[in-house]
């Protein structure tokens, strides 16, 4: 009898030590892995915003003609990119939540090659949408040659047709502004002028332009980037869930031992 009760003796502080250990761990998995799945519902949410704020861009009466006269078409590059993106999010989100939920190590390993892969994606989505859509990128340039080509061209029926929708439609004169036609020793055509005021548009077409691509843009751009961030925080939770896992595995062992 004595030596069964040394015997427990000594079991029993082992198994009070491993005990407390295993269940704290657990509780910390626990936190982690719902953390993370509220984290990938947030990630899939915004790749549904941005999937959607996509198809309106392309998609919106008059915006894809517009574009297409002023040959500015690289514009669409990055939203191409962000489209494809946000399709990859959405498929994602559900694999990070399964992997989470199930404690799937190689899941998980796969997980953070997805979020590693879609941040990328995302980033060089956001820099050519930018580079396409804001003052002092490569799309101001674009936008100056063509107004300038079409006021150099006033004999051509069509251009002079493209040119007064541009003027009348967005508020603006010229390339930079009232002075392109005055250089060009040309008159001042009547869209050129406020037709409340009678005064001649201040802002050229370049500047307008750009500040109209910026509205569209400027949301998407946040959220797609809002979304890189989000999928660096998936990738050091998952990493961190799966060291969790892995201690509490060799607890585990060490506890059954």
């Amino acid at each position: 009898m004595k030596a069964q009760h040394g015997n427990q003796e000594n079991y029993l502080p082992m198994s009070a030590g491993l005990g407390p250990a295993v269940g704290k761990l657990e509780s910390q998995i626990y936190c982690i892995k719902y953390t993370l799945f509220c984290f990938n519902v947030v990630l899939w949410l915004f790749g549904v915003s941005i999937f959607a704020l996509c198809l309106w861009i392309c998609f919106e009466p008059g915006f894809n003609e517009w574009m297409r006269i002023l040959e500015l078409q690289k514009y669409f590059i990055g939203i191409y990119i962000i489209l494809i993106a946000s399709l990859g999010i959405m498929v994602v989100a559900f694999l990070g939540c399964g992997s989470a939920l199930m404690e799937n190590v190689v899941l998980l390993y796969g997980f953070i090659g997805t979020q590693i892969a879609l941040f990328v994606f995302g980033l060089i989505g956001a820099c050519v949408v930018l580079d396409f859509s804001t003052y002092d990128s490569s799309v101001q340039p674009l936008i100056k040659d063509v107004i300038l080509r079409l006021m150099n061209n006033p004999q051509h029926e069509g251009s002079r047709e493209i040119l007064r929708m541009v003027q009348e439609g967005i508020g603006c004169c010229g390339a930079d502004g009232p002075m392109d036609f005055l250089n060009l020793n040309k008159p001042l055509p009547s869209e050129c002028r406020d037709s409340v005021t009678g005064n001649a548009y201040f802002h050229g077409c370049v500047d307008e332009l750009t500040w109209y691509l910026e509205g569209k843009t400027g949301w998407l751009a946040g959220i797609v980037l809002a979304s890189c961030m989000i999928c660096v925080v998936n990738a050091v939770m998952s990493l961190v869930l799966i060291q969790a896992v892995k201690k509490e595995e060799d607890e585990a062992i060490v506890y059954k031992n």
